[in-house]
């Protein structure tokens, strides 16, 4: 038998969901390791989109986090984001028509380097490849396999590894669909531009600000990050073709294909494009919207599924990282909860059962509002590319679906999801101890 009954937790995976998730547990007196398959932290691309939602979790979860976000979130010359007509000249013939605006919601941060920061020495190993996990061993614990060799336990088992997680599997089945991310047919081009020669280019308006560029198959995100050095440009593409390699979601690109993707649309995208480096790579975007996740814990409940491991979505909203800040929230103060319940020395219920109740709960609460997720970023990236058949290349219409799914994203009450957490949890705790009082 284990002397100490506190939990332990792993968690697979060292990016924003890993991070945040492994912080919150730590404040709040719980043991964690992360693996990170890599040799060390890397964030993709050059800014991620952080919104008043994400925020409010950050200052829950652990007040660190948002000290670090604000320290590097790039702010606006406006609070709000321009949608506009990049296909058609305006009639001046030179600029882009305003189609709308929506209230700016989210702020761009390079962050996760500054992140890693706040995890205290001996928390991390990286270059650990997750080969599988078994549940449990003679200690009801599960058991991490990695690549070199090694095996590490854990009570809980975090998969935050991402769009093509190794943890989906164990969860899920190595059978389910849902194990594979879909090809979504759209691929961008991603690149930054010094501030200054985006200025002379586009000027001022068009490079310190958000702006959506909309057209018939292509739409091109426009941002400042780094403090308003650079312009982020995200330039998508719809692709009638299967993606050329299974195992990346990158191949490279000539700018020529970029300014061919882009010929027909009007000047400013033109000009936007000619700014790029010669050498790029076009990313593919995948998401696990054709097949779902059906659930995010094993079925003995030791191993559950955060972030984009449980719910990969494209980046049409910006929401990703948000979501999985809220992923962290959640999971905290249920494993702080069942921890605090197995540290009392007369503790009523056994370890098994509370971990179970604390994974359930997290799943309960957050499963619908993420699944939702998917199905609107899919839904956003062809709006954006007037391919739906509800708003085609209405103005008012398109303005009132992105609107409203923005608020959905941003006005969420993280505060009532604690409390909606906790609620489901201390139902499951009553009906586990009902369960063992019978036995």
């Amino acid at each position: 038998m284990r002397a100490d009954t506190s939990i332990e937790v792993a968690i697979i995976g060292g990016g924003i969901a890993g991070v945040t998730a492994a912080l919150g547990l730590l404040s709040n007196g719980i043991s964690v390791k992360l693996y990170e398959r890599a040799n060390g932290f890397r964030e993709i691309g050059a800014g991620i989109g952080l919104s008043p939602n994400a925020e409010r979790a950050m200052l829950l979860l652990d007040p660190r986090i948002h000290a670090v976000f604000r320290s590097l979130a790039t702010p606006n010359t406006e609070n709000w984001f321009q949608y506009v007509d990049g296909f058609n000249k305006s009639q001046q013939g030179d600029g882009e028509e305003l189609l709308f605006k929506v209230y700016l919601g989210e702020r761009g941060t390079d962050f996760l380097n500054e992140l890693v920061k706040l995890l205290p020495d001996g928390c991390v190993t990286f270059q650990k490849d997750l080969i599988k996990i078994t549940e449990a061993n003679e200690n009801g614990m599960a058991v991490l396999h990695f690549a070199d060799g090694s095996t590490s336990n854990a009570d809980v088992v975090l998969g935050c590894d991402g769009l093509r997680s190794r943890v989906r599997g164990h969860v899920l089945g190595v059978d389910h669909p849902a194990v594979c991310p879909s090809y979504t047919h759209k691929f961008a081009f991603r690149g930054v531009v010094p501030m200054d020669d985006a200025v002379e280019a586009i000027g001022k308006e068009k490079s310190l600000t958000r702006f959506m560029h909309l057209g018939p198959g292509c739409h091109v995100l426009t941002f400042p990050v780094s403090m308003c050095t650079l312009l982020n440009v995200v330039a998508f593409v719809t692709d009638t073709e299967d993606w050329p390699d299974t195992h990346e979601a990158t191949v490279p690109a000539s700018k020529q294909e970029v300014l061919e993707s882009f010929s027909h649309f009007g000047p400013v995208v033109k000009a936007i494009m000619n700014l790029l480096d010669t050498k790029l790579d076009k990313w593919g975007v995948f998401d696990l919207h054709e097949n779902p996740v059906t659930r995010y814990v094993s079925e003995i409940g030791r191993v559950c599924l955060v972030g984009d491991a449980a719910h990969a979505a494209a980046p049409h909203h910006g929401a990703g990282a948000g979501s999985a800040i809220e992923d962290a929230l959640a999971l905290t103060v249920a494993l702080k909860k069942i921890n605090e319940v197995l540290t009392t020395n007369d503790s009523p219920i056994s370890r098994n059962r509370a971990i179970c109740a604390a994974l359930s709960a997290y799943e309960s609460v957050r499963y619908e509002r993420t699944q939702w997720l998917v199905e609107s970023s899919r839904f956003m990236g062809e709006l954006f590319e007037w391919q739906t058949t509800e708003c085609g290349r209405d103005p008012i219409k398109c303005h009132d679906e992105v609107e409203s799914r923005s608020h959905k994203i941003w006005d969420y009450d993280v505060g009532d999801m604690v409390k909606q957490v906790s609620r489901v949890l201390d139902m499951k705790l009553s009906e586990a101890r009902s369960e063992g009082q019978q036995q």
